[in-house]
C-alpha cells in the first residue's frame, strides 16, 4: 500500500483511505439504518479515489455504474442494499483491505526473518535505491492492476446501468412523441382546418351568387383558390416534420445538400459512403427513422448557425461507418451554444436518444460549434 502510494504519478493525490480518516465521525459506518446510504455514499467516495488513482497510473478509465440514492429513506436504504456497483466496492473492500492489511502479512510472517536478511543483502550490495525504487513502481503498478479488475463494472452493473438508460430514453421518447402528436394535431385545427372551412364557406357563398352575379361567384371562387393553395402548403409543412419527402426522392445526401443550398450560408458539405444524386435510389440506406433523425439534425444545426451564431459558413459531414450513421456540422460562429437556451438541442439530443444515439455538443465561448451525431444502424 504504501509503495502504491509512493510510487503514484504525480498530481493523483494521496492514499484514497485518508478521505475515510479526514472524514468528521458522524460519516463513519453506523449500525443505525438511517446512516446506512451516507455509510453507502463514503463507501463509494473511497473506491472512487481508488478508480482515479489506478486510472492515472495504467491510464485506463475505470467506469462508475451506480444507482442514485434518493427519494425517502426506505428508497435509499433500498439502493444502497442492492446496488451492484455498491456491491462490487464492497467486495473490492474487503479483498483489498482484508487480505492486504490482514491475510496477507500473516501468512508471510514465517518470511519475514529471510526477506529482511535478503533485502538488507541486497540494499548493502546494490544500495537502498536501486533496490527499492523499481520495487515501488512494481508494486504500484500491480495496486492498479488489482484494483482496476475489482472496481469496473460487472457484467450485472452494466446491464442494470443499461436498462437504466434505456428507461429514460423511452420515457423521453414517449413524451417527444406525444408532444409531437400534439403539435400536429394543433397545426391541423388552426392552420389547415381553419383554411379549409374557411374554402368550403366560399364555394359555397359562390354557387349561391352565380345566377345572379357571376363576376362576384368568380372572385369568391379565385379567393377560394388562393385558399386551396395556402392550405396545401400549410399541409406539405406538417407531413414536412413528420417524414420529410425529399428523403424519399433524393436521399439523405442529396436532402442535406438541398438544406444547405436553403440554408443562407456558405455550407461546405462532404459525404462518405452515401451514395446520393441519380445513384440514391438504389444505393443501400439508412432506416427511414435513422434518416429523419439524421436530417432534422442538420436542418435545426443550420437554422440555429444561421440564427443565432452570426458565422457566414457552415460544414455538414455525412458518413457511413461499421456501426451506423455519423453527422458532423460545425460553424464558424461565436459559439457557447446552451441546451436550456432554447436553441433546439434538448429536442435534437431527445429525437436521438430514441434511437439510441449519441449527441456531442463543443461550443466554448468564441466558437466554434461543432455538433456530433451517432446514429446506430444496420446498413
Amino acid at each position: 500500500m504504501g509503495g502504491a502510494w509512493l510510487g503514484r504519478p504525480p498530481g493523483t493525490g494521496g492514499p484514497p483511505e485518508l478521505g475515510l480518516a479526514r472524514a468528521p465521525a458522524s460519516k463513519w459506518p453506523n449500525l443505525n439504518a438511517g446512516l446506512l446510504p451516507e455509510t453507502v455514499l463514503l463507501v463509494r467516495r473511497i473506491a472512487g479515489a481508488k478508480r482515479h488513482q489506478a486510472a492515472a497510473w495504467t491510464g485506463q478509465e475505470i467506469p462508475e455504474a451506480y444507482q442514485p440514492i434518493t427519494g425517502p429513506l426506505r428508497e435509499r436504504l433500498r439502493t444502497a442494499v442492492r446496488d451492484p456497483g455498491t456491491l462490487a466496492d464492497l467486495r473490492w473492500m474487503v479483498a483489498y483491505y482484508g487480505y492486504g492489511y490482514g491475510c496477507l502479512p500473516c501468512l508471510a510472517l514465517p518470511l519475514w526473518p529471510v526477506g529482511l536478511v535478503v533485502d538488507g543483502v541486497w540494499c548493502g550490495l546494490l544500495g537502498r535505491d536501486a533496490v527499492v525504487l523499481p520495487l515501488i513502481s512494481r508494486l504500484a503498478d500491480l495496486d492498479a492492476r488489482w484494483s482496476t479488475a475489482l472496481l469496473k463494472p460487472s457484467p450485472t452493473a452494466r446491464l442494470a446501468e443499461r436498462v437504466e438508460e434505456l428507461t429514460e430514453t423511452r420515457a423521453g421518447a414517449v413524451a417527444a412523441h406525444g408532444a409531437e402528436l400534439r403539435r400536429i394535431e394543433r397545426d391541423l385545427h388552426d392552420g389547415t382546418q381553419a383554411r379549409l372551412v374557411s374554402l368550403s364557406m366560399r364555394i359555397g357563398l359562390a354557387k349561391r351568387a352565380y345566377d345572379r352575379d357571376p363576376r362576384a361567384a368568380r372572385a369568391l371562387l379565385d379567393d377560394a383558390q388562393d385558399q386551396a393553395e395556402e392550405a396545401l402548403t400549410e399541409l406539405r409543412h406538417v407531413v414536412r416534420g413528420i417524414h420529410p419527402p425529399i428523403l424519399t426522392d433524393r436521399g439523405l445526401a442529396g436532402a442535406v445538400r438541398a438544406l444547405a443550398a436553403s440554408s443562407g450560408l456558405d455550407v461546405t458539405v462532404r459525404v462518405d459512403g452515401l451514395e446520393d444524386g441519380d445513384r440514391a435510389e438504389n444505393a443501400p440506406r439508412a432506416p427511414a427513422a435513422v434518416e429523419a433523425a439524421a436530417y432534422f439534425v442538420v436542418a435545426e444545426s443550420l437554422t440555429n448557425a444561421a440564427k443565432d451564431s452570426g458565422s457566414d459558413r457552415a460544414e455538414v459531414q455525412l458518413a457511413r461507418t461499421t456501426t451506423g450513421l455519423r453527422v458532423l456540422v460545425r460553424d464558424e460562429g461565436r459559439g457557447g451554444a446552451d441546451e436550456a437556451g432554447g436553441s433546439g438541442l434538448l429536442g435534437m439530443r431527445r429525437r436521438i436518444a430514441a434511437l439510441d444515439g449519441t449527441l456531442l455538443v463543443t461550443s466554448p465561448a468564441g466558437g466554434p460549434t461543432v455538433i456530433e451525431v451517432e446514429l446506430p444502424c444496420v446498413w
